[in-house]
């Protein structure tokens, strides 16, 4: 018995461990402090719904990691909410927590070790929030601590089994929060989120929804709390039962403290795609505004009782222009009779009065032109300004409208479905571009209401974590390199230090190469335009091929736990893979296609890589949605394009050769290959990166910075801090931040092509403006302005970039200097190219 027990150890001891999931810092995988193992989560009857939920959630986790039952350990976990827990009043009153900085706080909360907290009692560890949502992010950031990922069920990150787990003395405080409202919009919901609830999750033969519905919903509420968000805008697109439809659902959101909006088309809580029954024409606020305003009435009447954010306004049924007036001063009318109207059925329908709650008006697409034409918004209403649906912020708020007790917001894409292409599959936004975004607009004045449009919520889970992250503490990720660091940080936390510096290498380059062109944009013709091939040579596309393959086998090659498997396929391996075999499809496709008539043998061979990659792609898809946590995930994930709906906002598929072609092209040997490509002509080109240079000079307390992995080359640079000074080109070399490079040239005629990425101006309607000296010679000024969609916008925000050219003369061959002075706040320099 005794040599079987001894082998059975020694068999526990080889076997690979549980998911290293990092622990904060004031908790230790040791007895020193106080014991978290078998603890008693103690709250008061009389507190909010959401921190009994959030209770019951930590005694889970604390379960999982220490595999203790609650309950029979030696220390209390006392949580509660001031002014609702009679325990935590005591103890303040008593001294024994200082409420000071807490007491009227939004969202914020202690985590401390308490001595003597109550007769009996030698030690408890007590979490007091400042209101509901900060007791409940509380109790969830100790869930944290002890290494309980936010995306423990929705990516299956597993917790690291910890059977001693204590938290050091102290006092940790925590909040207010650096964007009062933080959330995401579900949305192009229909080839994941839909019909994974309604086939897998909640299914009606099951007795479930069949739809969203509040399974799914809960699973999203509890997600939004761990990661310290407070708002959803549900989703909201035909197929998609709406929010309302069923009551419970807005009850449930309550109860877990959730804020309920709606997008920026679905003003006051009406879900118009799914509620509107009558003709969509008589959606028209001028013709029918009695039958407008008793279906908005209907919404308030119902949901005034909850917590809400109110949209204001008007658009179409659904993302499209308001019907009814017809020039922009009748819009604008309108729109200002419309405001008066929904805030007095508010003010109506509340218990708080309207004038308190908060309302956003979100200028999207066509209503920003209206704004923009003198708009009148109240004052006290929440201006949320959105992205070009591509990751760019549009407008940042003018000194003006910082002042507005309202204040703004942003309404940002992770994901998008529209012109001139969707990307609604891989999640390939960089997160330097997310966090360049959000922190200029948060400089800016956009503190109050952040929302992030994330599709399905898969596979955006490291898109989603950034944005809400900074949402919460702005500060937490500064410097040049912060999207290497945060994905060493998100690597860590989910699979442990052994594998977080390789894992963060592998997405950092996926990142980089994918923000050259996403997976859903290997297109080069806008819809509607001509066919138009990649602007790569075949060598190109098999360079850029190789080093997708190279970080997909790296990936591959990963090891980790067996419990945490899923997690890495899902959050690493899949988008990694995925991203490369697309690439791989559509390039080998490609050169099938230049070669077919000229070397028949290389073209059979591109053709087979080509349906080889197709397939391969495909297995890779249905391994995701049918073996995946044991098939947990069936019908989330589709390659794009799923189907045919929506076909002018979505990529085309590459036609690949048949099989039978391909057979029949074995045949011709190399009968046709004495016709090659005529060789490109010779030019001469020297390309610099943009973080490359050589010297700067700060002005004014702003200078360059570089930004890594942000841009096609190592990164790019912008001046910081974010301001609004903007220089003339008399007085940019005495006053403006200026950033020189050197460049090994021969004499005479170049063209100087700087390339930048398709941010906007931070000064609406003044283009992109650097000033340039060669040699200390004269400023001139390189200009780019693109107007939201035209084509030129189109192939910059697909490309993530923008070309200006300048031409240029070099005195006397050898090494030169060219100089860049900020003329115009916001550019963002992504690499200079000379070639002659």
């Amino acid at each position: 018995m005794i040599r079987a027990a001894l082998l059975l150890a020694l068999a526990a001891l080889l076997l690979p461990l549980p998911a290293r999931a990092q622990l904060a810092d004031w908790v230790s995988a040791d007895a020193r402090g106080l014991p978290l193992a078998g603890a008693t989560v103690i709250t008061s009857d009389g507190d909010h719904d959401v921190v009994a939920l959030a209770a019951a959630d930590l005694r889970r986790d604390l379960e999982t990691v220490t595999r203790r039952p609650g309950g029979t350990g030696s220390t209390q976990i006392w949580a509660g909410t001031i002014g609702r827990s009679p325990a935590i009043d005591r103890l303040i009153a008593n001294g024994k927590i200082d409420a000071k900085k807490l007491a009227g706080s939004w969202e914020s909360f202690v985590i401390a070790t308490v001595e003597r907290p109550a007769p009996g009692v030698a030690r408890a560890l007590v979490i007091a929030g400042s209101d509901r949502r900060g007791t409940a992010y509380g109790i969830y950031e100790l869930s944290s601590a002890i290494g309980v990922s936010p995306w423990h069920w929705w990516a299956d990150v597993p917790a690291r089994r910890q059977s001693m787990l204590s938290v050091k003395p102290g006092t940790h405080r925590f909040g207010p929060p650096s964007v009062k409202y933080r959330g995401i919009f579900i949305n192009d919901e229909d080839w994941g989120l839909v019909p994974w609830a309604a086939g897998t999750h909640e299914p009606a033969s099951k007795g479930g929804t069949g739809n969203l519905g509040p399974k799914t919903y809960g699973r999203v509420f509890e997600l939004l709390l761990r990661l310290k968000a407070n708002t959803l805008w549900p989703g909201m697109h035909p197929g998609t039962t709406p929010f309302n439809a069923n009551p419970d659902n807005a009850r449930l959101a309550d109860r877990y403290a959730i804020v309920m909006g709606s997008s920026h088309s679905e003003p006051m809580l009406r879900n118009n795609v799914g509620e509107w029954r009558a003709p969509a024409a008589d959606f028209d606020y001028v013709r029918n505004r009695a039958g407008v305003l008793a279906y908005w009435e209907e919404r308030a009447r119902a949901n005034g009782g909850f917590e809400n954010i109110y949209t204001l306004g008007m658009r179409g049924i659904h993302d499209s222009g308001m019907t009814g007036p017809a020039t922009p001063q009748e819009r604008k009318a309108v729109l200002e009779r419309i405001f008066a109207d929904q805030r007095a059925m508010i003010a109506a329908h509340s218990p708080r009065g309207g004038e308190r709650l908060p309302q956003a008006f979100t200028p999207y697409k066509e209503v920003l032109d209206i704004y923009q034409a003198g708009l009148k918004v109240p004052e006290d209403v929440t201006i949320v300004w959105p992205d070009d649906n591509f990751g760019y912020i549009r407008h940042f708020p003018t000194e003006a409208e910082q002042a507005r007790p309202g204040g703004s917001g942003v309404y940002y894409h992770l994901s998008y479905l529209g012109a001139p292409l969707a990307y609604l599959w891989l999640y390939t936004t960089p997160p330097a571009l997310v966090w360049h975004e959000m922190t200029k607009a948060h400089a800016l004045g956009a503190r109050d209401i952040w929302i992030a449009n994330v599709g399905d919520i898969k596979p955006g889970e490291i898109g989603i974590g950034l944005f809400l992250d900074i949402a919460w503490n702005v500060n937490r990720w500064q410097g040049e390199d912060v999207q290497r660091r945060y994905l060493r940080d998100w690597a860590t936390r989910t699979f442990g230090a052994d594998v977080s510096g390789e894992v963060a290498r592998i997405l950092d380059k996926h990142f980089r190469l994918n923000f050259e062109r996403r997976p859903e944009h290997l297109q080069w013709s806008l819809p509607g335009e001509k066919y138009r091939p990649s602007p790569l040579t075949i060598a190109e596309a098999r360079a850029r091929l190789a080093e997708l393959d190279a970080i997909a086998d790296a990936a591959d090659a990963l090891t980790v736990p067996a419990d945490a498997r899923d997690a890495l396929f899902e959050l690493v391996q899949y988008p990694v893979r995925a991203a490369a075999l697309a690439n791989a499809r559509f390039f080998h496709a490609e050169a099938y296609d230049r070669l077919r008539e000229r070397d028949a043998r290389a073209a059979r061979e591109h053709g087979i890589q080509a349906r080889a990659a197709d397939a391969a792609l495909t297995a890779l898809t249905e391994r995701y949605n049918r073996e995946t946590a044991g098939g947990k995930w069936r019908g989330i994930m589709s390659v794009e394009p799923a189907d045919g709906l929506w076909k002018s906002y979505r990529a085309v598929a590459p036609i690949l050769p048949s099989a039978a072609m391909l057979e029949a092209l074995g045949g011709f040997a190399d009968a046709n290959a004495s016709h090659p490509a005529p060789p490109p002509a010779a030019k001469e080109q020297i390309d610099v990166d943009a973080v490359a240079f050589t010297s700067r000079v700060d002005r004014q307390g702003m200078g360059w910075r570089k930004i890594l992995g942000l841009g096609r080359g190592e990164g790019a640079i912008v001046v910081q801090p974010f301001t609004r000074a903007a220089f003339s080109l008399a007085d940019a070399r005495a006053r403006a931040p200026r950033i020189d490079y050197r460049v090994i040239a021969a004499a005479g005629a170049w063209q100087l092509r700087m390339d930048m990425l398709p941010v906007f101006p931070i000064r609406d309607g003044r283009g992109l403006r650097i000033g340039v000296s060669v040699d200390g010679g004269p400023l001139r000024e390189v200009a780019i302005e693109t107007i939201v969609g035209s084509p030129a916008w189109g192939r910059a925000v697909l490309d993530n970039k923008l070309s200006a050219e300048l031409e240029i003369s070099l005195a006397g061959a050898g090494e030169h200097r060219i100089s860049l002075f900020l003329l115009e706040p916001g550019v963002v320099i992504d690499g200079l190219s000379f070639s002659r």
